[in-house]
């Protein structure tokens, strides 16, 4: 056996190793590439998950501290560069990476925070065409949202006094890159949505890097612009900048310049259609009142204006023909109608018990006036009238015989 001061326990053998690789100066400072595998988002805010090679397989951690500090998002099948430093977890006896950055193998954070919020919000429909607003043909006044002393606002001013004068011009002074940038340029937003002061809004700045750039590709910006119930040019950098800010906003500017063209017409321009406009009026005028001419014309030379007298006779020989027409139309209406009450009279008065009567029958009533038409119909002692032509005789019933 051997001497009892050189057995270890578990935990101090777990210790001595933790000891000796962190004391190691490679290990405590090294870069490792591999693919995120078994990638678990914490509620603590930690990253857990795995770095792999086609040959080997090892634990990673990131702590929160540095997890706020990332430009992307990790994702499982990721290839990334670690940097960070190797230790043993006394505990479980395993070493495994404790990363302090990320960054993407082959692309720049920047550029993959970039892809990954694009497709996020295209995903969520913030970059849907059918809901882009119109720009209004004829604005009264233009918010601008970028630096007071850059480039960009010199040349939207510019462009803007040259084209169309009129168009009241309203800066929102914003920090276009940096610490402060994004929450300048969304205060910027905010203050034109609710104060309703300007038909439209330009955003943006000159060109730059995708670091100068950032401000414009924020979440928080994207999601402001989609809201805002006023258009919105974005005109972020050069031609081929591309920003999140381009595709939310309601039309996308090239330059800076171009926006302010975009939002404003020009004045030369808008002379020419409304000389036209004029010109159109004018000719549809006469037009109208030509026509309105000729009509006048026809009917000033119409029999009732030059002849009136006579016009009102031809009326009133209209009226006699009308009336006597009435006239014989009502008469022979009475005749036909006379005729058909005479004919339905005669078939009554032929059938009239009364025409019988005058014969020489008579009718038997019951008290009550019910017609007898029976000897059954009678008992003795009942009372019975007899109507004939000239008037009744009451009798009562001595005896019956049935025949």
């Amino acid at each position: 056996m051997p001497d009892e001061s050189r057995i270890l326990t578990v935990g101090g053998l777990n210790e001595y190793v933790k000891m000796l690789i962190d004391g190691n100066p490679v290990l405590s400072n090294v870069f490792v590439r591999g693919e995120i595998s078994n990638l678990n988002y914490h509620s603590s805010g930690h990253y857990y998950f795995s770095l792999k090679d086609e040959n080997a397989r090892v634990s990673a951690v990131m702590f929160k501290s540095a997890v706020v500090k990332l430009k992307f998002r990790p994702e499982n099948g990721m290839k990334v560069v670690l940097h960070g430093r190797v230790s043993v977890y006394p505990r479980d006896g395993a070493y495994q990476l404790y990363a302090t950055s990320l960054e993407p193998d082959g692309v720049g954070a920047l550029t993959l925070a970039y892809e990954q919020l694009k497709r996020k919000l295209e995903a969520e429909g913030l970059f849907r065409v059918d809901l882009k607003k119109p720009l209004p043909k004829i604005p009264s006044a233009v918010g601008i949202i970028t630096s007071p002393t850059g480039a960009a606002v010199r040349d939207i001013i510019n462009v803007c006094g040259r084209r169309f004068p009129f168009a009241k011009l309203v800066l929102f002074p914003s920090l276009v890159q940096g610490e402060g940038a994004e929450s300048d340029l969304i205060r910027g937003i905010k203050y034109f949505n609710d104060s309703r002061s300007v038909d439209v809004i330009i955003i943006g700045r000159g060109g730059g890097s995708i670091e100068d750039l950032w401000a414009f590709n924020s979440e928080a910006l994207a999601r402001e612009i989609f809201k805002c119930e006023i258009p919105v040019i974005s005109a972020v950098g050069h031609e081929t900048d591309f920003t999140i800010c381009d595709f939310v906003s309601d039309k996308r500017a090239p330059t800076p310049s171009a926006a302010a063209e975009l939002a404003v017409p020009e004045s030369e321009e808008l002379k020419r259609k409304f000389g036209n406009v004029v010109s159109r009026m004018q000719t549809l005028t006469e037009a109208k009142l030509k026509s309105h001419r000729q009509m006048l014309k026809m009917l000033s030379e119409r029999r009732a204006l030059t002849q009136p007298s006579a016009y009102i006779d031809d009326k009133r020989m209209m009226i006699i023909s009308l009336t006597k027409d009435l006239e014989n139309a009502v008469s022979y209406k009475l005749t036909t109608q006379k005729q058909k009450f005479a004919r339905l009279s005669s078939v009554l008065e032929a059938v009239s018990p009364l025409k019988v009567i005058s014969k020489g029958y008579s009718a038997v009533f019951k008290d009550g006036g019910k017609l007898v038409k029976s000897v059954d119909d009678l008992s003795e002692g009942d009372d019975v009238s007899f109507k004939l032509t000239d008037g009744s005789i009451n009798a009562k019933v001595v005896s019956k015989k049935k025949a």
